[in-house]
């Protein structure tokens, strides 16, 4: 295929990726028209569907159940129930994640096509089950290397290679690195299970040799066998051949569809748990985030103490499974969350573990005014026992002549964001906030405050806000604490600001108190007190 034809051909897939006939030459049984006289072509569409299409996300139990599927509307009816179970948004007509999918196999057709097709290499899989890396790091040409610490040091030429970096990655890990290598120079690369695979003179005798080869410390022979890699004490923990094999094990596996049983039992209206249930809690706060949409983050804490701990790698961990649905008055359903949290410590840290809390976040746009319900459900991994919280609320609808805030919240850690929090929970702005949903205090421990402001008049001669704002402290009615808000270090203009502070408690007794913040805005004369209690243990 000429280099014009394969151009076109990607435009087009890219231009109609909800159809899989562009990509593999088939037709997608969801488009497809139902009378279909020739039933074999039929269902070739759906075992291609399979066993090309959604290869690689499409789960054994999915499989299974498509096999035993005796009509093509049980047939049609299962590929759109497959895509609407994927699907981010259901608030939205498109299928967000579908369309996405179809873009990422036509990209990977046009770029990694080598002697094969694009979707069928391993940077293809990689791309299309997990999307675009948070970085690549590229040596397209191979030649001269320098190796670092953690692979041994010392100098060699390699093949051309390929290091992909993701952030995070479902059931996968946190701070993934996959490597690449083309040894035959044909442009088709292969995972790496271990550094050396980029080694183009490891078969070479006395040339490429690591630091510790060169000082006789160790043998080449040894690392080339497997016996001993040269750099055991120098490897990070993502390079051991055990880490490496269990994420390649991992990468292999297609992305989970989570929790099916745990949205049956948010869908009832009585579900039927254990005698002994799960107790968490659920909180929802509300950001604007524009005249048409409200942030709306869902944070939900459950007590450590009420999950189990089991040895895993010598470390003791427990996992909590959540799901959560979010639906409209009308019954329409605006957004599912779904995730695993997990914590892990020493035998030595367990105890104090257990007083800890496991806390989770997941933010949704939706629409002002409107009225909502979400049903939380969360379940031990290890015991299976599970809680249900039902919760209604209303999405505040700011008027934009008018003095607002956002929710004020209590947290229980407040911080500015750095690279490695891009793309986690609890991130509003520029900081990081983990909501304290107990609002329950260690003596010594700083109480985090973070509110924004809406619609707050500007002083136009010195450009600051002409809003006053007071912090008040009471416990028992009586005034402990009373501070202004400094402006000088302003992090937001126009019609936002941002009230971020750590009160500390050191010099406070311990009971119970209650925070208001007295806001007024001297342009308009409007006020506002929002308010929140907590305790000091």
């Amino acid at each position: 295929m000429n280099k014009k034809l394969m151009s076109n051909f990607a435009l087009s897939a890219l231009m109609l990726c909800s159809s899989a006939a562009l990509i593999f030459g088939q037709v997608d049984p969801n488009d497809k028209a139902r009378n279909v006289k020739k039933e074999d072509s039929v269902k070739k569409v759906y075992k291609d569907w399979v066993s090309k299409d959604v290869a690689y996300i499409i789960t054994p139990e999915e499989v299974k159940a498509f096999n035993k599927l005796a009509t093509d509307e049980e047939r049609e009816n299962f590929i759109e129930n497959f895509w609407r179970r994927r699907d981010p948004d259901p608030d939205t007509e498109e299928n967000e994640y579908r369309e996405e999918f179809y873009e990422r196999i036509a990209y990977a057709n046009e770029k990694f096509t080598s002697g094969i097709p694009g979707w069928k290499t391993d940077r293809g899989r990689i791309y299309i089950t997990f999307g675009k890396p948070d970085s690549i790091e590229s040596h397209p040409s191979g030649g001269s290397y320098d190796r670092p610490s953690y692979e041994g040091g010392g100098s060699t030429t390699t093949y051309p290679f390929e290091i992909w970096f993701y952030r995070h990655l479902d059931n996968v890990g946190d701070g993934i690195e996959i490597e690449f290598v083309d040894p035959t120079g044909t442009g088709e690369y292969r995972i790496a299970r271990n550094a050396n695979e980029k080694d183009a003179l490891l078969m070479v005798p006395g040339a490429g040799l690591t630091l510790s080869e060169e000082l006789g410390l160790s043998d080449k022979a040894d690392r080339i066998s497997g016996i001993n890699s040269g750099q055991t004490n120098y490897q990070r923990e993502q390079d051991s051949p055990f880490r490496r094999l269990e994420i390649i094990t991992a990468l292999q596996r297609p992305p989970q569809v989570k929790f099916a049983d745990l949205e049956k039992l948010a869908g009832e209206q009585s579900p039927v748990i254990d005698n002994d249930p799960l107790d968490f809690n659920v909180r929802v706060d509300f950001f604007r985030q524009s005249d048409e949409r409200v942030i709306a983050a869902f944070t939900v804490q459950a007590d450590n103490k009420e999950l189990v701990f089991k040895d895993s790698g010598g470390l003791q961990t427990a996992r909590m499974n959540i799901f959560g649905r979010v639906t409209a008055v009308s019954g329409k359903r605006s957004g599912i969350f779904e995730d695993s949290v997990a914590t892990s410590a020493t035998p030595e840290e367990l105890a104090e573990a257990r007083e800890r809390k496991s806390v989770y976040q997941k933010a949704l746009a939706l629409q002002p005014g409107g009225t909502y319900r979400v049903s939380v459900v969360v379940r031990d991994v290890e015991t299976g026992k599970a809680g249900v919280r039902n919760l209604g609320f209303t999405v505040p609808k700011y008027d934009t002549e008018k003095l607002s805030t956002s929710t004020l919240i209590l947290a229980s850690r407040l911080y500015e964001t750095t690279e490695r929090d891009i793309g986690g929970m609890f991130i509003i702005g520029d900081k990081k906030v983990i909501p304290n949903l107990a609002a329950n205090y260690k003596k010594g421990q700083e109480i985090g405050i973070y509110m924004q402001v809406y619609n707050a008049g500007i002083d136009q001669t010195t450009l600051r806000p002409s809003v006053d704002v007071e912090y008040v402290l009471t416990r028992s009615g009586k005034e402990v604490i009373k501070q202004a808000e400094d402006w000088s270090g302003l992090s937001d203009s126009g019609q936002r600001l941002t009230l971020a502070r750590l009160l500390p408690t050191a010099q406070m007794e311990k009971g119970d108190y209650e925070l208001k913040i007295k806001i007024r805005d001297r342009v308009s004369n409007q006020t506002l007190e929002p308010s929140a209690k907590f305790t000091i243990e």
